[in-house]
């Protein structure tokens, strides 16, 4: 009897070895399971990959744009930053211009001439203003008197100051578009050589295409008050 419960006791304490060192290898399995699920959270390193690749890229793109923004502009050929491509107009030459001027002059003069004047002063006619003037002398008249101003507007023949004459006309100043005549003024009696009532200013201004006589012109002709003639 007591060889046999010795045997009991035995068979017991072995099967309890026996579960302890099962339950030993089950709880290793169980924590292997669990490493390898924690293993599995792997990705988000595949997605820091991504992310870095991402990264890598975005910099080599920002790196191609400040590239091309830096790439400085053409340069001329003597060193300096060729200018804006704009068109200019270049001006004539100096001698076109006084080729212009002196045709101006020449259809002038021919205008006078063909309405029996001759002129008194070619440079009083300035081509490079507006409204330009050129005084003629009857060319009947050997004495030089009877005399008129002649009006023209970029070249064109405009017309005269007065419908007659007067005795003389003098050019006292002028401007692109204003000219100031002056005109000796004689008494009943005087001779053409010794005016004795003074000097009419007269300014005439061009506006818009139209010559205006700014101030009164004294008549012609007057057995009262002083006159052109």
């Amino acid at each position: 009897m007591i060889g046999m419960h010795r045997r009991n006791i035995t068979a017991t304490l072995i099967a309890l070895i026996l579960g302890a060192l099962g339950g030993a290898a089950i709880g290793g399995c169980g924590s292997s399971q669990t490493k390898t699920v924690s293993v599995a959270g792997a990705p988000a390193e595949s997605q820091s990959t991504t992310t870095q690749a991402s990264t890598s890229t975005a910099t080599t793109q920002t790196a191609t744009t400040t590239t091309t923004s830096t790439t400085p502009p053409p340069t001329s050929t003597a060193g300096g930053a060729a200018a804006p491509s704009t068109t200019h107009s270049a001006p004539e030459p100096a001698f076109t211009q006084q080729e212009a001027h002196t045709e101006g002059l020449s259809e002038a003069v021919a205008e006078l001439k063909a309405r029996g004047y001759a002129p008194i002063e070619t440079s009083q006619y300035h081509p490079s203003q507006t409204l330009r003037v050129l005084v003629g002398s009857d060319s009947s008249s050997p004495s030089g008197y009877g005399q008129q101003a002649f009006f023209f507007v970029n070249g064109r023949y405009l017309g005269t100051d007065t419908k007659e004459p007067s005795a003389t006309v003098k050019v006292i100043a002028q401007s692109d578009t204003e000219i100031t005549l002056g005109y000796p003024l004689y008494r009943p009696g005087d001779p053409l050589s010794e005016p004795s009532g003074g000097q009419a200013v007269v300014h005439f201004q061009l506006d818009d295409g139209k010559l205006t006589a700014l101030d009164q012109i004294p008549p012609a002709r007057s057995s009262t008050a002083p006159a052109r003639n």
